[in-house]
């Protein structure tokens, strides 16, 4: 019997080399900065990640586009013309309609290979969560987990991953909407640093305000130690906007805290990045539910 595919979407910010390793089908989304278009491969190939962050610094503001139906069905079709099982693990139903357009795509596939089984499972979750998420099901897969067993990982594992990260700059949030500019000047002249999660329903939840980046970001090393299932064998996966120094920082902090193991590290993409901006720093683990 042919192994299943494994397919999923950009906002996993997984590495490309990692994608490639777990043998991932992963779809990009897109966003629009000025005139242009650009499509978010893991790998940057249309906008460099540094680019993007450049250009977002200077006040760019960029419109992000979900996966369509039809980009799903042409990425599905092919691995079920050959014969192989699909399981898709999309990006939270809380902050983009790609989950929707992965169900959708699905149904129309069905009907098409009736033989053939096509899973859509909402992540809820986001970024470097996503990409744990995906990396636990592969490596299930890999262990040589039946299509049945590794969905029902999937399913069973939702509410397990953690997502804790700080922001960097008020001024983007404030350019975007979602904060106030007397609460972005305020917020800057005092160095508050909002702390937030993803909820139970995929969506971004502010729980905190520390004073300063090195506060914010022993801030989420606490959220870990409160909550974390297995801090010394389960990964941890760690995402930032161009701020590779304060990743590797609480890398650092985590591994001398925790023992922590095995922590990847890489870059918040540009889709995700349009919306929490330059300096974003997120730590990503399995734990209790959220």
């Amino acid at each position: 019997m042919k192994d299943f595919c494994l397919m999923t979407d950009s906002s996993c910010d997984l590495s490309a080399e990692l994608a490639s390793e777990l043998r991932l089908v992963v779809l990009p989304l897109s966003l629009r900065m000025g005139q242009d278009t650009y499509r978010n491969y893991l790998d940057g190939r249309e906008i460099p990640f540094k680019d993007f962050y450049d250009r977002v610094r200077a006040g760019e503001m960029p419109v992000t586009s979900a996966v369509s139906v039809g980009d799903f069905e042409t990425a599905m079709r092919p691995a079920l013309a050959d014969g192989r099982d699909i399981l898709c693990l999309a990006f939270s139903s809380g902050l983009s309609t790609t989950y929707q357009s992965a169900v959708i795509a699905a149904q129309n596939l069905r009907e098409e290979f009736p033989e053939r089984r096509v899973e859509v499972i909402d992540s809820l979750s986001a970024s470097g969560g996503q990409g744990l998420y995906v990396y636990l099901c592969a490596k299930e897969r890999d262990k040589g987990k039946s299509f049945d067993e590794v969905s029902a990982f999937a399913r069973d594992m939702v509410p397990y991953i953690c997502h804790w990260f700080t922001v960097d700059d008020l001024h983007h949030l404030k350019r975007g909407g979602r904060i106030n500019a007397a609460t972005a000047i305020f917020g800057s002249m005092l160095a508050i640093k909002p702390v937030l999660h993803v909820d139970d329903a995929g969506k971004l939840v502010s729980m905190e305000k520390a004073r300063g980046r090195k506060a914010s970001i022993l801030s989420l090393i606490e959220h870990m130690a409160a909550t974390a299932r297995d801090p010394v064998n389960d990964p941890v996966f760690i995402t930032h906007g161009d701020c590779l120094d304060d990743a590797e920082y609480l890398a650092g902090e985590v591994r001398k805290r925790f023992g922590t193991k095995e922590i990847f590290i890489s870059y918040v993409g540009p889709v995700i990045g349009s919306h929490t901006g330059a300096g974003v720093l997120t730590l990503m683990f399995v734990g209790r539910p959220r």
